[in-house]
């Protein structure tokens, strides 16, 4: 059984992929990465979520907001979701 931890950041990423096929009324394509790991999809492995062939997307949930804010350079955008909160 996953931690906790790791069922909320797979319910986390599966929110966003569901929030932006919703957006783009499913006409892009949007590939959430397999166990997390963008190296699944030829990616880097923070890579979370691929949006069409380029944009890529790191999820992160947690309690507080702090140091880990700064997005990685790999990646495109960060989305950020405290907890009981709206991403």
């Amino acid at each position: 059984m996953p931690s906790k931890s790791k069922a909320k950041g797979n319910r986390f990423e599966r929110l966003i992929v569901d929030m932006t096929k919703a957006y783009f009324d499913f006409h892009i394509k949007v590939k959430r990465a397999w166990g997390s790991n963008g190296a699944a999809m030829g990616q880097h492995e923070e890579v979370d979520i691929l949006i069409g062939e380029d944009f890529k997307i790191q999820a992160k949930c947690r309690k507080s907001i702090g140091q880990w804010m700064i997005p990685n350079e790999n990646v495109d955008a960060q989305v950020i979701k405290g907890d009981r909160e709206e991403p």
